[in-house]
């Protein structure tokens, strides 16, 4: 065989080398952003599953184990501080309750009920970045005595332990909650940031000005057992 008819065999041989194995393309967050949900959902089932499953905290309680393609039910908006302390002010948080923040962001209420009151908080959330958020929040005001952070789904938990539930959900999330909520222990509160909960009559509606964003906040709060609101219910009937 000629020098020239094996240098053509050589380049064939690698040719048909790259053809069989094609490169993957990277997986980049600029292709999570720029990707539809769909795409992005399918890019993170292929990931591998150590992160999923990590232990997010050193409470006894484990996190559940979640699934990659759900999503927060809400688009995450921090509730200004000092609507925080208005929150828990309300709510009557003392040394001996269980506080429960269900959907608790950057972890802001869990950790100012710790560190303002003393008591023992937990902070639940689905979404992972909002979990680091908590658990950084925990780390650096050193009440990891106190706090625990879990990814899990609201809707799964068993409240009949917990002494205060804070809430930022929109109201249909709010009415989702009352089975569980029905099963909270006689004088548990609960507080709302902004949103009511139909069918079931407040103890108390106020509204407050917040110095931090300059506008106007709703607050509602229920104490257990809950109340039926007869006459909302009784105008829907009619109506």
């Amino acid at each position: 065989m000629t020098d020239t008819c094996r240098r053509l065999a050589f380049f064939l041989l690698l040719l048909a080398s790259s053809c069989s194995n094609p490169p993957e393309p990277p997986r980049t967050v600029a292709a999570l952003k720029s990707g539809t949900y769909e795409e992005a959902s399918k890019i993170r089932e292929a990931e591998p599953a150590v992160e999923k499953n990590q232990v997010l905290t050193d409470a006894p309680e484990p996190s559940e184990k979640m699934d990659p393609a759900k999503v927060p039910d809400v688009h995450y908006v921090p509730t200004p501080q000092d609507v925080v302390d208005m929150m828990l002010h309300l709510a009557r948080v003392n040394k001996k309750d269980l506080v429960y923040d269900l959907g608790c962001g950057d972890g802001r209420i869990v950790v100012s009920a710790a560190r303002n009151y003393g008591c023992r908080a937990v902070g639940f959330d689905i979404d992972p970045k909002r979990i680091k958020e908590s658990l950084d929040n925990v780390r650096r005001n050193k009440v990891q005595d106190l706090v625990s952070i879990h990814q899990k789904d609201i809707f799964k938990l068993d409240l009949s332990r917990v002494d205060v539930v804070t809430l930022y959900l929109l109201p249909e999330l709010n009415v989702r909650l009352i089975p569980q909520l029905e099963k909270l222990k006689p004088g548990s509160r609960i507080v709302s940031h902004a949103f009511d909960m139909e069918g079931v009559r407040p103890d108390l509606i106020l509204t407050m000005w917040s110095a931090e964003d300059e506008e106007e906040h709703s607050i509602y709060m229920w104490t257990t057992p809950l109340v039926k609101d007869v006459a909302r219910e009784n105008y829907d009937e009619e109506n």
